[in-house]
Formats: C-alpha cells, sequence, structure tokens
C-alpha cells in the first residue's frame, strides 16, 4: 500500500497513522473470513481463535460475555484477590479518569473475569454498553476473541484491532494485554489490558502495557509469600468514637476530620464493595445531593491522607489496612471480650451526627454493646454500662443489675437516679 508520499507502507502501520482506514480494511476482512474466503489482513492465529470461539457457541452478530459474578460480588472477592495490592501502582502508571480520559485499565484474574476496571467516566460508559464490566468473563469461552483471551491462550501479550475481535459490537475497540505472572512459580495470576476506542491506541500502547506487567510482578515480589501481606502495608487508623473524628496514617500525626468527611470514611468503612459518587450523595445528601460534591470531598480526603481510596466505586484500597475504632469494639463483641469492648467504647459514634445511615451504624453499636453487657451476668461491668452516657437510658440493663444485687443496693440507687435524671431531660 502507498501513501500520500509515494511510500510503501505496511498495512498494519495504518493502525497509528489512519486508524479509521485500517478499521475499515478489517471490518471487510471479518466479513469476508466469517463467510468461508479467510482474508490474509486477519492472522492465522486470529482465524484459529475465532474458529475455537465459535465451536464454543460465540456469537459474532449478538454475543454478550458471560457473567461469573455480579458486579458487586465480583467487587467483593477482589479485594481479597492476590493482585489486589498492586492496583493502586498500575492505576498512577496506566489509567486516565480525566473527564477526556478514553481508555480503560482492566485487571482480570487467571481465567479471565474482570476484577477491576479504572477509566473515566466516558470510558466506563461505553465498557457498560459491552457489558465489559466486573465479573464479566472475557475469556476465549466466555466473549470470544480478544486481547484479554489471546494473552491467556499464548501466555504472551496481544493487541487486537477492530475487526480482529470476533464480536462486531467489539469492533470500534483496540485492546492491548499481557499476563502478569507469579515471580515464584511462574504461573499466570491475572491478566493486565488497556482498551478503549480504536483512535485510542498508540505505538506505545503495546509498551506500557509490558511496563505495567513488570511492575505488577516486582511489587508481588516484593511482597513475597502470602503471609508478609500485612507487614507490607501501611494502615490506616480512623477514630470516629465521640465528637472529634480524627485519622492517623502508619502511627504519625493525629490529623482531625470535619464531620462531613468522617462521615464519608465511616460509610467506606461499613461496606467492602464500596460506593458510587450517587450513592453516597444520596445516602449523605438525600435527594438534592450530588456526585460532584462527593467527588470534591473525595479529592480533599486524599490530599490530607494520601492515596488511601480507590474510585469507581470508591472503597478503601486494598494496599492499605484500615482499622477503625468501631471495627476494634466490634471485634471484641465477637470474640466474647465483653469488658475489653466497653473499655474500648468511651463514647457513640460520631455523636454530632444528625445524619440517617450513621444513626443507624450508631445505634447499631450501641445495642450491639448494650445486649453484650446486659447479657454478661457481671453486675460490676452492667453498672459501668449504665453509668456511662452510652448506657444511660437502658432500662433492661438496670433491670438485669437490680436482679443480680438487688434494688435495695446502694449502686443501684446510684444508677436508677441517674436514669431518671436523663428521662427527665430528654422529656423537657
Amino acid at each position: 500500500m502507498r501513501t500520500g508520499t509515494g511510500a510503501i507502507t505496511h498495512l498494519r502501520d495504518l493502525r497509528f497513522s489512519a486508524p479509521a482506514e485500517y478499521a475499515r480494511t478489517l471490518r471487510k476482512a471479518h466479513e469476508a473470513t466469517i463467510s468461508g474466503s479467510p482474508d490474509p489482513s486477519i492472522s492465522p492465529a486470529i482465524i484459529k481463535s475465532w474458529q475455537r470461539s465459535l465451536a464454543l457457541g460465540i456469537d459474532p452478530d449478538q454475543h454478550r460475555p458471560v457473567h461469573r459474578h455480579g458486579v458487586s460480588e465480583a467487587r467483593s472477592l477482589s479485594a481479597g484477590h492476590r493482585l489486589a495490592t498492586v492496583i493502586p501502582a498500575l492505576s498512577q502508571l496506566l489509567a486516565d479518569e480525566s473527564a477526556a480520559g478514553r481508555h480503560l485499565l482492566i485487571v482480570t484474574d487467571q481465567q479471565g473475569e474482570v476484577l477491576w476496571r479504572v477509566g473515566s467516566r466516558q470510558a466506563l460508559r461505553l465498557a457498560d454498553s459491552l457489558e465489559f464490566v466486573e465479573g464479566a468473563d472475557w475469556s476465549e469461552s466466555g466473549v470470544g476473541t480478544n486481547a484479554i483471551s489471546e494473552a491467556l491462550v499464548t501466555g504472551a501479550p496481544a493487541q487486537l484491532f477492530s475487526a480482529e475481535h470476533l464480536v462486531r459490537t467489539h469492533h470500534d475497540w483496540a485492546c492491548t494485554a499481557a499476563p502478569i505472572r507469579d515471580p515464584f512459580t511462574g504461573e499466570v495470576v491475572g491478566v493486565l489490558d488497556v482498551s478503549g476506542p480504536f483512535e485510542s491506541v498508540t505505538p506505545d500502547s503495546l509498551r506500557m502495557v509490558r511496563c505495567g506487567v513488570r511492575l505488577a510482578e516486582e511489587l508481588l515480589k516484593s511482597a513475597g509469600a502470602p503471609w508478609r501481606t500485612d507487614a507490607v502495608r501501611p494502615t490506616l487508623t480512623l477514630r470516629l468514637l465521640g465528637d472529634k473524628p480524627s485519622a492517623e496514617v502508619d502511627g504519625g500525626a493525629r490529623l482531625p476530620l470535619t464531620l462531613r468527611r468522617a462521615e464519608i470514611l465511616a460509610l467506606l468503612a461499613s461496606r467492602t464493595q464500596g460506593w458510587s459518587a450517587d450513592e453516597l450523595a444520596y445516602r449523605l445528601h438525600g435527594e438534592d445531593g450530588a456526585a460532584t460534591a462527593i467527588r470534591t470531598e473525595m479529592h480533599r480526603i486524599r490530599g490530607i491522607l494520601g492515596n488511601v481510596m480507590e474510585p469507581n466505586p470508591y472503597r478503601f484500597s486494598s494496599a492499605v489496612r484500615v482499622v477503625t475504632d468501631i471495627s476494634v469494639v466490634a471485634n471484641h463483641l465477637r470474640d466474647g471480650r465483653v469488658a475489653d469492648a466497653l473499655a474500648a467504647y468511651p463514647a457513640k459514634m460520631l455523636n454530632r451526627s444528625a445524619n440517617l445511615s450513621v444513626e443507624l451504624m450508631r445505634d447499631e453499636l450501641n445495642e450491639a454493646v448494650g445486649a453484650s453487657v446486659r447479657s454478661s451476668g457481671d453486675a460490676q461491668l452492667i453498672m459501668r454500662w449504665c453509668a456511662s452516657d452510652m448506657g444511660a437510658s437502658d432500662v433492661e440493663a438496670a433491670a438485669a443489675m437490680a436482679s443480680l444485687i438487688g434494688p435495695g443496693d446502694p449502686r443501684f440507687q446510684l444508677v436508677r437516679a441517674r436514669m431518671e435524671r436523663v428521662d427527665r431531660e430528654m422529656q423537657s
């Protein structure tokens, strides 16, 4: 093929110099090959992959990917996956979440199930239209020939452009992928992929994906055996009990938090699968909530705490170990250490917050502590509970204490007097 200057150009060079022309050529070759007349524009390796895909029942005209898990379930699974620790670094290297961002960073497990997607809202919407979402199976049997499936089949980097994909709805895309291997065993643990409209592919796309794989494998090597994972993760400590919320990163200075930021962090800590910006906006502001306000707060939180969160959905990064004073209390209760739980519970959760979601979490924790104290049968523990602000109105606890020590005991009279005062204050 000749360029305007008369120089001979290999067809594949048009991927970057004239991508729309190259895509048209591939689409014609796709039609001819599917019709039974193989076109040399499609490589023999790709044609073999098409044949395998067709034999597996993939329909080029209307196939949608198999979904191994729902999106929320896949996100929960991703938090415990070994590759979770490398996602923040890969995102910094390869993702583009700006408004103008066109490509997606995708990471799958060793079977091709999508576990992570990072990109702009525009790119995510385009991917949604193809069901290129968490939980979708992007292997050859799941959705037909694509760069992820080729990386899994060949064990080598792959780049597919437009109609090299078997399924026609993928013909507007270009995908570059490479397997990530366990640095100790050599086994494939996942696939790194960069996908987007075919105009977004560049001569550097394959090189950058290879760099990303090397980075991921070096990080896996540095982390070593799974038992060492916690030792290399920074710790974010959140203090959410009482009226002065704060945060610490790796034992550093205590950083005060505004009530709104503390509410956001409390919600993030309450759900491992994360929250969309719209969900958080509704939880915090009701029907009038705006996702843009949440994104602004998230930007400010990152400015204070560093890169401790992942977007889309918002959740704590798997590379960070998160400890809250709430989780400390809950863990004591789960292990039956009621006295330790009460000692670690000096005040109600974010007691200045009037947000409904926070109030529900606050009441849930307070009731859990109260119920555990009441059932302990320990008069001294129950008295401490009834004498605290959190248990001052717990009539059941006072009754339990009376049955243990008798209503004539001075300790019970003190508790009863306090409860009566609290009751008067609430009625006034």
